[in-house]
């Protein structure tokens, strides 16, 4: 993945996401996005909620703006502490 794609996915990650999960992700709306938060949560389990949403809350489904590569990327990022 070229790196101003991965600089675009970092823009919607603080911006977009920050949106609902706090600017700085430490949560809002929705859950805290630290390293810390999602300990223990399996990778494929992250990408899914991304990918699909959660249904009747207000986490949306990405995958019309997100491929399956992108979304990874975006959670290995997190799960390497980008938030903090």
């Amino acid at each position: 993945m070229e790196s101003s794609r991965q600089q675009e996915l970092l823009h919607l990650l603080r911006q977009d996401c920050g949106s609902c999960h706090g600017l700085r992700l430490l949560g809002g709306l929705g859950p805290p996005l630290t390293a810390s938060a999602l300990q223990g949560k399996p990778k494929e389990y992250l990408q899914q909620i991304i990918l699909h949403g959660v249904p009747e809350q207000a986490m949306p489904p990405w995958k019309g703006f997100l491929n399956q590569e992108e979304v990874g990327w975006l959670v290995d990022r997190l799960l390497e502490g980008v938030a903090e």
